[in-house]
């Protein structure tokens, strides 16, 4: 079952709740990625809170009858923790214990420590969309109709691995995934276009037989979502659905907007009492 539908407002101070967790999270151990998790709350706060069938509780770790998420690129661990325990899926104080020793909320997600809501660990880049389309072809032989979501970064898509899997869904009409790349233009040591640029993403997917949507910003709720429910009646059509959802980094905090520098650094105490001024209160802070 899906226990949300959230409309815009109600989405709007899911977002602002889970950008005040990020800041607080990777400022109590100074350590983690701020950047890029603020970037894609809203992402992730639509696919939990309004796009996909899912149950918090009890978590099942095979997914039977549920939408799954995969998140490729776990370095931005910090927004996927608070969207988990925001929607239900474990007690929102446990954020704070995020990095430190024997926390099962780990810098990269794991499973061994049987966090509920993650289904695989990630971090080592380029291998979530495997992973995804794995599952996805699972659903298709177990004849469960719901859907397979994936989030990449940009930069991550300069691993080899993620193009054989591109290559892979396609020849295997594997139509009941979605992948979803986080084209912020920003990675770890610098502008992506100045590391190793892209092209031309589109081409790129439409050539190794994908159905490419895009929207011009992923940190617009009234931009987003039909694009996000766009993709979802494209599938079962023997595409797999990509969608270019460009962001910013840092998005929600002025002074960590757009910079590569945000990428994985910690706000210092005055840097965080900033960014909590910009980010207003909702859910309660943990």
């Amino acid at each position: 079952m899906n226990p949300f539908n959230y409309d815009t407002e109600q989405l709007l101070n899911v977002a602002h709740q889970v950008r005040r967790d990020i800041v607080r999270m990777v400022h109590a151990v100074n350590s983690g990625h701020p950047g890029g998790s603020l970037g894609c709350t809203e992402f992730l706060v639509s696919l939990y809170f309004k796009q996909m069938t899912h149950t918090p509780q009890p978590f099942n770790m095979d997914g039977v009858g549920e939408d799954l998420f995969f998140l490729s690129n776990g370095h931005i661990s910090p927004v996927f923790y608070s969207v988990l325990a925001r929607s239900g899926y474990f007690e929102v104080s446990e954020l704070a214990t995020f990095r430190k020793l024997n926390s099962r909320l780990q810098g990269h997600p794991t499973t061994h420590e049987g966090l509920p809501g993650i289904r695989v660990a990630s971090g080592s880049l380029g291998q979530g969309p495997s992973v995804a389309i794995g599952a996805a072809q699972v659903k298709k032989l177990n004849g469960d109709d719901k859907l397979v979501y994936v989030l990449t970064g940009d930069g991550e898509l300069e691993e080899g691995q993620v193009w054989e899997a591109a290559m892979y869904a396609a020849h295997h009409k594997v139509d009941n995934v979605i992948w979803t790349v986080d084209y912020n233009g920003q990675q770890i040591d610098g502008p992506v276009d100045a590391v190793m640029s892209l092209g031309n993403l589109r081409d790129k997917f439409e050539s190794f037989g994908w159905k490419v949507l895009h929207t011009d910003n992923g940190n617009d709720f009234d931009q987003l979502l039909p694009v996000l429910e766009e993709a979802k009646t494209l599938t079962g059509q023997g595409q797999p659905i990509c969608i270019l959802m460009n962001t910013q980094m840092g998005f929600g905090v002025d002074f960590m907007m757009g910079s590569h520098k945000w990428h994985g650094v910690a706000p210092n105490d005055a840097q965080l009492q900033e960014a909590l001024l910009q980010l207003k209160e909702t859910l309660n802070d943990y």
